[in-house]
This record gives C-alpha cells, structure tokens and sequence, in this order.
C-alpha cells in the first residue's frame, strides 16, 4: 500500500479513535503532503500525485523539525514543550525509513573515505558528496557530519 494512503487510513482511524494527538500530527503530515503535491503540479501536470518517496522526503523534513525543536526546547529549559515534540516524533516513527546504525554508518564512511582516496579533514566535502546520497533519510545529516569528521581527524 502507497504511504500516503497509510496516513490516510491512519488518520481516519485516529479520528474515529479519538485519539487527538495522533489526529493532530497526521493532519499536519497530510497537509504536508499537500501543500508539495501543489508546488510541483506547475512543472508535472495538474493531477500530479507525490510517490512514495516523496512522501518520505515530507515525513522525514517533518521529523527533522521536530528534532530541532526538542533541542531548542531543552536549551531553553522547557522540558514541557520537548516531552511533547518527542511524543510528536514517536509518531511519525512508522512512516519513516529504518534509521542506519552508527556502526553501520561508520562502515559506509570509511568505504567513502577510501573511494574518495581521503587523507584529512580537507577532503571532508568529497566523502559527504558520497556518502550522504546513500544514507538520504535513513541517518541524520548532523550525525553522518560528526561521525565523517570524526574518522578525517583520526586518519
């Protein structure tokens, strides 16, 4: 079944559950969802529907958004506010793609390094050009950052 029609059938079943919060984060997904299905009906077509990738693509800008709100909230000491993102973010878990591991993501790093031919931190940008297009959606950026500066510094 299309991810978009698994939010829908989700959200109808949220309504009928009464179960407002997840009601809430579905509503705003197919919103979402929405609202990029009519930017792009310019360039492809007046019936263009997003595929399942694109979906992924709108759930995962959401989801990144959430986590930047958590931290922001933590940083200012709302602890309120971050518990309630978090359980937002809990959420859209389903309908994200399986996150990679560290030790997963730290393998595909060192692939890129030595297809790269890396040897510092200089070639930074030449291992992120590789590696990120492999992990899209599936790892943070700010994370795949780290650990890629992390194995340059070690070399």
């Amino acid at each position: 079944m299309p991810l978009k029609q698994q939010i829908d059938q989700d959200l109808k079943a949220a309504v009928k559950s009464g179960d407002a919060e997840r009601r809430s984060v579905l509503r705003m997904i197919k919103a979402r969802i929405q609202e990029r299905e009519v930017e792009l009906r310019s360039e492809k077509g007046l019936d263009y529907q997003l595929n399942d990738e694109e979906v992924v693509e709108v759930v995962t800008g959401y989801a990144k958004q959430r986590r930047q709100s958590i931290d922001a909230y933590r940083q200012a000491g709302r602890e309120d506010l971050a518990a309630r993102e978090d359980r937002e973010l809990q959420l859209l878990e389903p309908y994200l793609p399986r996150q990679l591991s560290e030790a997963d993501l730290e393998k595909l790093i060192r692939a890129a390094i030595e297809k790269a031919g890396a040897t510092g931190p200089k070639d930074f940008g030449q291992v992120m050009r590789i590696v990120m297009p492999k992990v899209k959606g599936q790892a943070d950026g700010k994370l795949v950052n780290e650990l890629v500066r992390r194995q340059l510094e070690g070399d």
